[in-house]
């Protein structure tokens, strides 16, 4: 299981998790759900107190990937698989990304 922590201009607004079978899951923050002045961090995600789940890479983060010959650079210096998306979402969308979203890799300990 890979976990990250997803920052809107940021502030934490939720966790992202890639568990063991490929699925994932995104849950908001309590915090962040309470404030009504916090948007949705997506219109495919709306504010809700549930956990969203997806066999794939929800596509609004899918959509935050390199293409081409970016993610060939990428995979290459890091080392990383050009299939591992969740590998490259948190390798690229830590610091320099276009949009208030961030996504921060959660060490497991």
């Amino acid at each position: 299981m890979r976990e990250a922590i997803i920052l809107y201009k940021d502030e934490e607004a939720g966790v992202l998790t890639q568990h063991d079978d490929g699925s994932f899951t995104f849950l908001y923050n309590d915090n962040w759900l309470e404030d009504i002045s916090k948007p949705a961090i997506s219109l495919t995600l709306p504010k809700a107190r549930k956990e969203f789940q997806s066999e794939y890479l929800f596509p609004f983060f899918y959509n935050m990937l390199p293409e081409g010959s970016n993610k060939q650079v990428v995979c290459k210096l890091n080392r990383l698989d050009q299939k591992d998306h969740f590998g490259i979402l948190m390798t690229t969308a830590k610091y320099d990304n276009i949009g208030a979203v961030r996504v921060n890799k959660i060490d497991q300990t």
